[in-house]
């Protein structure tokens, strides 16, 4: 029987038609008792004949979403949802679902096993368990096949990606589209299928259509895009089963989705979603943030542009600043040709750029933006501009605008105390390409007021990006992590590694790119730029990493932008640059080093234990609220791999005694480089692990 004091799933009999409601807020998920009132339901409508259909449909704002994702490791409550789903099936009425809202992995497999399925207008569909490590475990590799064939299951159970219900219905996964309330359309879908106007039949009944050749070309894709992920490739195994029974099929995929349940990737992959989530629970969130629809940009170059074009993007009016009539020019042209590649991709339509376009205005004068709600700072990065602007925009700006920065490194504090209001000033730190990347770093002052901070956290999700809160220190958390892991990379060239086996070991660990391709992509000269600003404040202990890429930008090499870096650049053939190799050598002869050689593993190690090392002390100092914050900043912004969880949830499975063994054994060669951060001793000392201090343990 269902649970006497939770009622998520009701029946009411209306003539010949049974509707069957799930009600439980806020997404309807399937819940156990959710499991059992349909299994109830479904039985006792079957055990009476009381109805000749049954209309499965849901109350709220969508259909069931999806399943309980705070269920996955917990012993199982029967019924189990693939055992739901065949009773489900093999009922003697016949079983229609009316699907609205969303209907996404659980969900979408409970509308397949029904006997014929209507969509509402604004409907969407997914099978999106590849996100989370897992593939669709309660028939969706065996259903989809048989309704809309292999090409299609494959594309939905690997892209994870949304389907618009007019896509669906082309597809064959919905045998209808409608428009009106759940239950209104419910009760008329009833009826059609009693007229004959809907036909209902069984899944399991119809045959796969074989194809070969979709699941080979899933395979190679599979193998170069994902080569590290387990999911993908049990779900081509599952989904090439369903040209068989589809009893045997079932125990194919079943037997994937708990291999896959029980890999450390899952845990990674969960890590991550609930993280995103998890970022936004911060101090300052109960304050109200200030209306924000006039944004101002000061800079007109890459960062600025890509800024420019993520407010456009999300409806906000721009209003761009440069010092030059032909910087705003090129500053306006990017913007321009960023909003016209999402029309090429089919993110926006010709108009929707033309809208975008008629929101964005030009000046050469602070004085423009006397108006605007919040102003961006991203222009050079040196402290001096910075103060300059900010005091003119206090002079400039109304009472109330929010004033924030996009510096990657420098002083919030300093910045603020240039104005006579540093509760109205914030950092904002985009990551390039602005407009495309999903993180937002958003540091916090001193005297930041919080419904400033809560402000930052709503612009972040207006502009679809993910905000974590960061304190204030040279690089926030993001870059003042990379800043001491970097070295890592630079010592193990210096010490006999080349710059490409470091890249392919980090990348054969799961990062999309090696430090030195990202030190090319991104601009060497930003490095230089840094390890020359802080040259005064360095320890004379410290040995110093940057010799190499010093000499590498002495010779006017930045990287992809000159065509020559770490790697040669040429004509889309990249290779590393011959040149690198001899200033390395010159360097270990002028340092004194005799080079040795490292493993892949060992590479991954000491990379992987560097960053852990300076994330904990991030944390410790509470630049970052928790160790999750940290996690949501490298999964977000510095491509560290998804299917990992970041690197202090990854920190958890190496286990803290493992890593103070480690920096003590790397602390004989270099004592100032490798110390163990306190609170990874205590953590070793006590058993903790960062999962239980994002818990409050």
């Amino acid at each position: 029987m269902q649970d006497q004091d939770i009622i998520s799933v009701t029946t009411e009999i209306v003539g010949d038609i049974a509707l069957v409601c799930v009600d439980n807020p806020p997404v309807n998920a399937l819940s156990v008792h959710v499991r059992r009132g349909i299994q109830d339901a479904v039985a006792e409508i079957n055990a009476a004949q009381s109805a000749k259909v049954i209309v499965l449909y849901a109350a709220g704002r969508t259909f069931i979403a999806g399943a309980d994702i705070t269920e996955f490791g917990k012993p199982p409550m029967p019924p189990a949802l693939p055992d739901l789903l065949n009773e489900m099936e093999q009922s003697k009425i016949p079983v229609v679902c009316v699907l609205h809202g969303t209907a996404l992995g659980g969900g979408l497999e409970v509308a397949l096993a029904s006997h014929a399925r209507v969509g509402i207008k604004g409907l969407r569909i997914g099978l999106p368990e590849v996100l989370i490590g897992l593939l669709p475990g309660a028939g969706g590799t065996q259903r989809v096949p048989r309704l809309a064939g292999i090409p299609v299951a494959l594309d939905m159970s690997l892209s994870g990606r949304q389907v618009a219900a007019k896509e669906a219905l082309g597809m064959g996964l919905l045998d209808a589209l409608e428009d009106g309330e759940p239950r209104d359309v419910a009760l008329r879908a009833g009826q059609d299928a009693l007229d004959g106007k809907i036909k209902t039949r069984r899944t399991d009944l119809i045959d796969t259509t074989p194809d070969d050749a979709a699941l080979e070309e899933a395979r190679k894709m599979v193998a170069r895009k994902f080569p590290n992920l387990v999911s993908p490739q049990r779900c081509i195994e599952a989904i090439a089963a369903s040209t068989g029974p589809i009893s045997e099929g079932l125990k194919i995929e079943r037997k994937a989705f708990m291999d896959c349940l029980d890999t450390p990737q899952r845990a990674g992959l969960i890590h991550a979603f609930f993280g995103e989530r998890a970022v936004a629970n911060i101090p300052e969130k109960k304050a109200t943030p200030r209306d924000i629809n006039a944004v101002g940009v000061i800079g007109g170059g890459t960062m600025g542009s890509g800024i420019a074009t993520s407010a456009l993007m999300s409806g906000l009016s721009v209003t761009l600043v440069e010092v030059k009539e032909d910087a705003l020019e090129r500053g306006i042209a990017t913007i321009t040709k960023n909003l016209e590649g999402g029309v090429k991709r089919g993110k926006l339509s010709a108009d929707q750029r033309d809208q975008m376009l008629a929101q964005l205005t030009g000046a050469t004068d602070l004085a423009a933006l006397s108006d605007v709600d919040l102003v961006i700072e991203a222009v050079f990065e040196q402290m001096e501009i910075k103060k300059e602007i900010f005091t003119k925009l206090d002079a400039v700006c109304k009472k109330g605008a929010i004033l924030a920065s996009n510096t990657s490194y420098l002083d919030i504090n300093e910045i603020a105390a240039q104005t006579s209001r540093p509760e109205d000033v914030i950092g904002l730190h985009f990551f390039s390409p602005a407009h495309i990347m999903k993180l937002l770093e958003i540091v916090v002052g001193e005297k930041t007021a919080p419904e400033v901070v809560a402000s930052g956290f709503a612009l972040a999700k207006r502009l679809k990006k993910i905000g974590v809160r960061a304190g204030v220190c040279d690089g926030f958390i993001g870059n003042r992590i990379l800043g001491h892991y970097s070295k890592t990379a630079s010592y193990l060239v210096l010490d006999g590694a080349t710059p490409q086996q470091v890249d392919d070991a980090l990348e054969a660990f799961g990062f999309a790119m090696g430090p030195h391709k990202v030190g090319d992509l991104a601009g060497l000269d930003i490095g230089w730029m840094t390890r020359k600003r802080k040259a005064a404040t360095r320890s004379a202990e410290e040995r110093y990493a940057g010799a190499v890429a010093d000499r590498i930008c002495e010779n006017g090499w930045y990287g992809r932008k000159t065509g020559r870096g770490y790697y040669v650049y040429d004509e889309g053939d990249m290779h590393p640059n011959a040149e690198v190799a001899k200033i390395i050598d010159e360097e270990r002869a002028e340092a004194g080093v005799t080079p040795r050689s490292f493993t892949d593993e060992e590479i991954v190690d000491r990379y992987m234990t560097a960053m852990i090392s300076e994330a904990a002390r991030v944390v410790e100092d509470g630049i970052a609220l928790r160790p999750v914050d940290v996690d949501v900043v490298f999964l977000s912004g510095y491509g560290f791999p998804r299917f990992r969880g970041g690197p202090l949830h990854y920190a958890d499975t190496i286990g803290a005694k493992e890593l103070v063994r480690r920096i003590e054994t790397y602390a004989k060669e270099d004592a100032h480089y490798w110390q163990v951060p306190e609170i990874l001793r205590k953590m070793a000392e006590t058993g903790k692990s960062f999962d239980d201090i994002n818990k409050g343990g």
